[in-house]
């Protein structure tokens, strides 16, 4: 099965987005030792919310888009991960190992990927 994690972060605090080599060296043993044991298929960080946009579709009306920086939202994306687990807890587990990794605060959101055979019909 294939997981999707998520990780949103404090945008402001300051290590959000410059991490200390200790850091980067921790998280660079876990993704080389997980893409190597095959758990982890990808895993990348994302930019500030400032570089982005919303792109909104409400029922009934046009597309509408926001430019970042995300006022409304203190949490933002960080990064993600794409990963192989034997089932959610499997998935969970490791999102825990992940988020040890972090000295900020942060959340990781875990969820399944639809596989093409799973859709109805």
């Amino acid at each position: 099965m294939r997981f999707l994690m998520m990780h949103r972060l404090d945008e402001s605090a300051p290590e959000a987005w410059n991490p200390s080599p200790e850091f980067m060296e921790k998280m660079g043993a876990f993704i080389q030792e997980s893409a190597g044991n095959g758990r982890l298929i990808t895993a990348e960080g994302v930019h500030r919310s400032d570089t982005g946009a919303l792109v909104r579709k409400p029922r009934g009306a046009a597309v509408r888009v926001t430019d970042g920086p995300f006022a409304e939202a203190k949490e933002v994306i960080g990064g993600f991960a794409l990963i192989n687990a034997e089932d959610r807890a499997d998935a969970v587990e490791f999102a825990k190992s992940y988020a040890e990794l972090f000295e900020a605060e942060i959340e990781v959101e875990v969820r399944q990927v639809v596989e093409f055979d799973e859709i109805p019909g």
